[in-house]
């Protein structure tokens, strides 16, 4: 019995030697093939579904360097040996599995291909936990890229440089890509946004330098940056113009003066150009004015005065005068028409809206009047001559007609 037995158990050696795949096969739970059917509890717990193969047939070989017989037999898990998914992953990330090293063959749980994702993960999981696996990569890629972009978009951004020139990056994964885009973008935003805070601080700067009177500094703080620099020397000349044009108005207003006070010498030389157009624009204002002044008052003297006769002590003055005085149509219109009244003989009649005085209207009504009645005078002569006329022819024809009759 005993020799029996030694002989069985020698067979049985010689068999797991030459066939060592049969002592590997997942201490029990798996098959030779390296697969079995999944447990009620495993399906519960949403980690796997009926037959699924741990190796896919394949055997491990003694000389492996990623794991030995001895190591598979005494470490080697299965999906269901974990009460959850996470618990899964824990494990997975604590042996620093990946999808090309897994000994255990959790990747290959129910799928044809390894993805490095162990078991089956469920639909709503974050693959992110899982190291070393794709959605991890590329949420590395990605946070990489959006870090990488928002340095390049802050610096464009505050450089003043248009978005629309910028080439994004064409070098790394999709990932990579999709996340220099978006931090590229709001770096661009942050930059731009900081330019534009000290563009008004330069701004506001230079025009207080240009009110000051200040100089030009094209080595200020600004000269290395193009655009605060710009934006300096606008508030600079925005303030220098604004006082180059109270300056303006004040030559005009000077100008203005000396023309109605008729200055003939100026109170204030200007060596630019510019003020001392000023000036004149408003010393030929002020003389307009002056004229204005003696030619109103000429123009109202000829409703009063039959004739213009000035006496101040400029002689402009009195040309001013004179030419306001001839220049009032008015006066000649109701002047003509006075004088019209009393050449068709009718009655004295000053309406009350008749500018000129009474005694002019009068002195053109009188001349129209005086003419009106030595035409009366006229035709009252001839009239006269004429009846006188007639009688004579009359009675010389009635004496011939009597002297023919005595005879």
């Amino acid at each position: 019995m005993k020799k029996r037995m030694y002989s069985l158990i020698l067979i049985g050696t010689i068999v797991m030697s030459l066939y060592p795949e049969l002592s590997y096969a997942h201490s029990g739970r798996t098959d030779s093939s390296g697969g079995h059917n999944c447990s009620q509890k495993s399906i519960n717990k949403g980690l796997c579904t009926g037959y699924h193969s741990h190796n896919s047939g394949t055997s491990s070989s003694t000389s492996s360097s990623s794991s030995s017989p001895s190591t598979s037999q005494q470490h080697d898990k299965d999906c269901s040996d974990f009460s959850s998914y996470d618990e899964v992953v824990a494990y997975w990330n604590a042996k620093g599995y990946t999808k090309e090293y897994d000994p255990e063959r959790l990747d290959g749980f129910g799928n044809v291909v390894d993805d490095g994702i162990p078991c089956e993960a469920p639909g709503s999981y974050d693959l992110t936990k899982i190291n070393h696996s794709q959605a991890q990569q590329d949420e590395n890629d990605r946070t990489t890229g959006e870090q990488d972009g928002y340095h390049a978009g802050q610096e464009a951004g505050y450089a003043g440089t248009s978005s629309k020139d910028v080439e994004f990056s064409t070098d790394g994964s999709d990932a990579y890509k999709s996340g220099y885009t978006t931090g590229y973008e709001n770096g661009y935003a942050e930059g731009q946004e900081k330019l534009d805070q000290e563009k008004q601080s330069a701004n506001q700067e230079g025009y207080n330098d240009g009110l000051n009177g200040e100089e030009l500094d094209v080595s200020n703080q600004y000269s290395n940056h193009e655009e605060l620099f710009r934006a300096y020397e606008s508030g600079y000349g925005q303030a220098v113009e604004e006082l180059a044009v109270k300056r303006e108005q004040e030559a005009y207003e000077t100008g203005l003066k000396d023309g109605r006070n008729d200055q003939e010498e100026k109170s204030q030389v200007y060596q630019e150009e510019r003020y001392e157009e000023a000036y004149r624009k408003g010393l030929k204002e002020g003389r307009a004015e002056l004229k204005n002044t003696y030619s109103s008052l000429g123009y109202e003297a000829a409703f009063n005065e039959l004739k213009a006769n000035p006496s101040y002590e400029k002689e402009h003055y009195n040309d001013w005068f004179k030419e306001g005085f001839g220049e009032n149509l008015d006066r000649e219109r109701e002047a003509d028409a006075a004088y019209e009244q009393g050449l068709i003989g009718e009655e004295y009649n000053r309406a009350d809206d008749v500018q000129i005085s009474k005694e002019m209207y009068s002195h053109y009504y009188d001349k129209g009047r005086a003419i009106y009645e030595e035409k009366q005078r006229e035709n009252t002569r001839n009239t006269s001559l004429f009846i006188g006329t007639a009688m004579t022819g009359w009675l010389g024809r009635r004496f011939y007609v009597a002297k023919k009759m005595v005879r």
